[in-house]
């Protein structure tokens, strides 16, 4: 247990940020899940849509710190090349 007022403080703002932080997390994955999803099916149109929602939750995600820049780009660069291996 923290015992100065500033550890009290910091572990205070570490719950709230956790609980923020598993949000945004879990935004991400949700829009991650309906990408794969429309990619499992085939429907290239509806797996397009879903990367260009998905896309811009990612880098937020990244921008705020919950996964790193570089993973974030990495998802969405082998997502885009899935999506486009579906036309062929």
């Amino acid at each position: 247990m923290a015992n100065t007022t500033s550890a009290k403080k910091a572990a205070r703002k570490i719950v709230r940020r956790t609980e923020v932080n598993k949000a945004r997390r879990s935004r991400m994955r949700t829009y991650l899940r309906k990408v794969e999803e429309a990619i499992a099916s085939g429907d290239k149109t509806a797996a397009a849509a879903a990367l260009k929602a998905a896309q811009p939750e990612l880098m937020r995600a990244a921008q705020k710190g919950v996964v790193h820049k570089n993973t974030a780009s990495r998802k969405v660069s082998r997502l885009a090349h899935r999506v486009s291996a579906l036309a062929s």
